[in-house]
């Protein structure tokens, strides 16, 4: 009796150890998944007490004893996470963000040019402005003037701006998205556009005196007139303005609806991008969406689908920022100093009403949908490159 009851305690105190290999548990698993039966059941030797047994963790099974997804690879620990709080990390992706931003600005500077001399109603192109024909009129006007590079008439200030704009926006992005989603359980739609609309305001924030300097050039009809240096004087003594006094002030005229179009702008822009490479990621569309994965988890989509999900976000974030755009492209070349963004809104009303306010939004679109997309193209590669 005793010797018996001895043998019962040494069982109890020192329990049996089983080896766990993917032999015998994944035919396991996979019983249990076609059982009819929502109970969860376990083996003889799986039960409460061991659930914490790290060979049983370490194939699948966690503390609270739920069964893991079959779609999900056993090896997935192997999988390394990039660390994106290192000075590494975020020097690749400014770096990233800045090339990424050079290329699609570059790809529709001809486009941009002419988006801004109808936003701010340029008196040689406002029988030009409301129809496609008037675009290629407004094309073939420009080439006669001044030739080809007409068309990139301000572009020089336009990279000086684009590179550590598009730079801090992307970097801000990241790391705004590790700090407010630092894993799957914080994943959220607001926590998306909160990320995506403060890394814009950051980056907009910086770099607007270049961007005032770019539309002050692109808004000149005669090249010979654009030269950068004494425009730079002239917004900084307030020579182009009325009333107005000398200082940086005058680098940051228009910036608040430029921050108001930001807010809605970025942030549709980064949400559009992250849900429509959530669906591509999908069951449903990872196998002709997806190119390759990393074992840092980085995935790269087709060029297609990568192009699919910046040419929509582009066009979702120009049609919510629409408006801000009309207002701070015309504060940026009105000589009058006192006119503030509901004064100005008031005046574009005037004009045609609320039609107004969507004055070359068309051409917004043939420019914004190709250039997000080639930016978030070129973003996801550059990050494949240099392994971040």
């Amino acid at each position: 009796m005793d010797d018996s009851t001895d043998s019962n305690n040494k069982k109890k105190n020192n329990p049996i150890k089983v080896s766990y290999n993917n032999e015998n548990v994944i035919p396991f698993l996979n019983n249990l998944t076609q059982s009819p039966s929502n109970k969860e059941t376990f083996p003889s030797h799986i039960n409460k007490s061991n659930l914490h047994d790290p060979d049983l963790i370490q194939h699948g099974i966690d503390s609270n004893g739920k069964l893991p997804n079959l779609n999900t690879k056993l090896n997935a620990k192997n999988t390394r996470q990039v660390d994106k709080n290192t000075l590494d990390y975020v020097l690749k992706s400014g770096f990233a963000g800045g090339v990424a931003g050079v290329c699609a600005k570059s790809l529709i500077a001809p486009l941009d040019r002419i988006k801004i001399l109808f936003q701010t109603g340029n008196p040689h192109f406002l029988k030009y402005r409301g129809s496609m024909n008037g675009l290629l009129k407004a094309f073939h006007h420009i080439s006669l003037v001044d030739g080809v590079r007409g068309f990139y008439q301000g572009h020089s200030a336009t990279l000086l701006r684009i590179f550590p704009y598009a730079g801090i926006k992307f970097i801000t992005y990241e790391q705004l998205r590790n700090f407010f989603i630092p894993s799957q359980q914080y994943e959220t739609h607001i926590r998306r556009l909160v990320s995506g609309s403060l890394a814009g305001l950051s980056s907009v924030f910086v770099t607007y005196p270049l961007d005032l300097v770019r539309v002050k050039m692109a808004y000149i009809t005669h090249r010979k007139d654009a030269q950068i240096v004494p425009l730079i004087k002239n917004i900084y003594y307030g020579s182009d303005f009325v009333d107005s006094k000398k200082g940086i002030q005058n680098f940051y005229r228009g910036f608040m609806p430029t921050m108001y179009g930001m807010i809605p702008y970025a942030g549709v822009a980064f949400f559009a991008h992250d849900a429509m490479h959530d669906i591509f990621k999908s069951p449903l569309f990872r196998d002709v969406a997806v190119y390759k994965q990393k074992e840092n988890g980085h995935v790269l989509l087709n060029t297609w689908a990568e192009l699919v999900s910046g040419g929509l976000a582009g066009m979702l974030s120009q049609t919510a920022a629409y408006p801000f755009e009309i207002i701070r492209r015309r504060l940026q070349v009105t000589k009058i100093a006192k006119m503030n963004c509901l004064s100005m809104a008031k005046l574009i009303y005037k004009e045609q009403g609320v039609k107004s306010f969507y004055v070359g939004l068309s051409i917004g679109y043939i420019k914004v949908m190709p250039m997000v997309a080639c930016s978030f193209y070129v973003y996801e590669q550059m990050k494949w490159l240099l392994h971040i």
